[in-house]
């Protein structure tokens, strides 16, 4: 396409030519010689540098959202809604973790109860704990020092030896560092007679070299436990107990003269007393919501004088026996009955059945208590022992309650020994009577 170019300073004007020759045209306006601005309409560039993995990235993505057919904003929509599922299992995991040990707690108190609704007539002898007799009280690494001691049983006689020869790094009791150590010995669960060493002052280390001599059967021998306890001596307050050794001398190989050290234990909680034993059965009907208590008998009873305190078979003929039967639901005390006094014996029957509505809900929270008790007119009557049953029992006693659910409708019979007053109240803190209904506050009066 031609064009006419003219000098800056010529005053001509500028003619242009059209693509087809024929003249366009011209303008009147004059050139000057002022110098003109060009005003350009492209934008600006700055001197900033992409990244080119970047830009590849964005590009790469805007061209996969293209290809989506879907608007963008529900694409987006899907995003956020991913993103915060994603978010959400990581906190669950977490929370998970988290209360994993709570979890399994939780799992272990639920194996220990008795799972009522799988009663098939098998036996639960898989959820019967340990009996307090097979508690080893001594089981804690507290050092309390050693006791070497010898037994000896003369069969001719009916006469039985224990030495107790010295003791080794004894635990201090006192401020200054040491000890003023005896040592008291007696026989369970007779423990008809104490003996006592001399006591050796500031010392950890005492040699005793001393020997006591008790007079048992061979039977009675085999059914007995020899108690050897380390004191520590004290003129104007009560005498501390260092530790303690308990040898059932039914395990004791009497062919020959026993002589050993043994590392003291931790003292028993409670003294391993024979209170007598007494038998009675359980019956319990899911469908009907009965529990049936039958007491039969108790036998070797322990005899109580008028004070209450423990004395000599001379006294058996003023002990008057009578059992108690009390449940206690939720830890309290719920429902009681009682059987009729028998006068003068240790050796009572009693063959008296007592039945109580407990629902199958409620025998899942329920305890049986058995007390037997020595019923005198003019003071007030003693407790010669206790027991109690149900879930929250152990060894023999959760074993009979375990049976009785196992046997729904069938009476299970069984002995037991009784037990202190004291040790069954200790591990069954009872509450107050359950209020009645028409006592509880709130009620309004119609």
């Amino acid at each position: 396409m031609p064009t006419l170019h003219s000098p800056p300073n010529s005053s001509h004007p500028i003619t242009h030519a059209s693509p087809s020759g024929n003249p366009l045209a011209t303008s009147s306006l004059p050139l000057t010689s002022h110098p003109v601005t060009v005003f350009s309409t492209t934008s600006a560039h700055t001197n900033t540098t992409v990244n080119p993995a970047a830009a590849a990235a964005a590009n790469f993505f805007n061209d996969l959202l293209n290809k989506i057919p879907l608007p963008r904003w529900v694409i987006y929509l899907i995003f956020v809604g991913g993103a915060l599922l994603i978010l959400l299992c990581c906190l669950c995991i977490c929370i998970k973790c988290c209360c994993k040990g709570k979890t399994k707690k939780r799992q272990q108190k639920k194996d220990e109860k008795i799972n009522l609704n799988g009663v098939n007539g098998k036996t639960t002898t898989a959820l019967v704990q340990p009996d307090v007799a097979d508690v080893d009280y001594g089981s804690t690494k507290q050092q309390r020092g050693k006791l070497l001691y010898s037994l000896e049983y003369n069969a001719a006689q009916s006469e039985l030896t224990v030495g107790i020869k010295q003791a080794d790094n004894l635990k201090a009791m006192d401020l200054g560092g040491s000890s003023d150590p005896y040592v008291k010995v007696y026989i369970c669960p007779d423990k008809s007679r104490t003996c006592e060493t001399k006591v050796f002052r500031n010392t950890l280390n005492p040699v005793f070299n001393e020997h006591f001599n008790f007079q048992i059967t061979k039977s009675s021998l085999l059914k007995s436990t020899v108690v050897m306890q380390v004191f520590d001596f004290n003129r104007f307050s009560k005498h501390n107990i260092i530790g303690e050794l308990r040898l059932q001398l039914c395990n004791v190989d009497w062919n020959h003269v026993i002589e050993e050290w043994q590392d003291l234990g931790e003292p028993a909680k409670f003294e391993d007393e024979n209170l007598g034993e007494i038998c009675f059965s359980l019956r319990y009907v899911p469908t009907a919501g009965k529990l049936t208590v039958v007491i039969l008998e108790a036998k070797n009873l322990k005899s109580m004088d008028i004070g209450g305190s423990s004395v000599k078979t001379t006294f058996s003929a003023q002990t008057n026996p009578y059992v108690k039967v009390q449940l206690a639901l939720d830890k309290r005390k719920w429902r009681k009955r009682k059987t009729s006094i028998k006068k003068k014996t240790l050796n009572p029957y009693y063959n008296e059945s007592f039945t109580f509505d407990v629902s199958f809900e409620q025998i899942q929270r329920v305890n049986l208590v058995i007390s037997v008790w020595d019923h005198d007119a003019m003071t007030r009557n003693d407790a010669m022992g206790k027991i109690f049953l149900g879930c929250d029992a152990t060894g023999n006693q959760l074993r009979h309650w375990a049976d009785m659910l196992s046997n729904p409708r069938r009476p299970v019979a069984q002995w037991h020994n009784l037990l202190s007053a004291e040790q069954v109240n200790s591990t069954l803190t009872l509450k107050k009577k359950i209020p009645l209904a028409s006592k509880l506050p709130g009620k309004l009066p119609f």
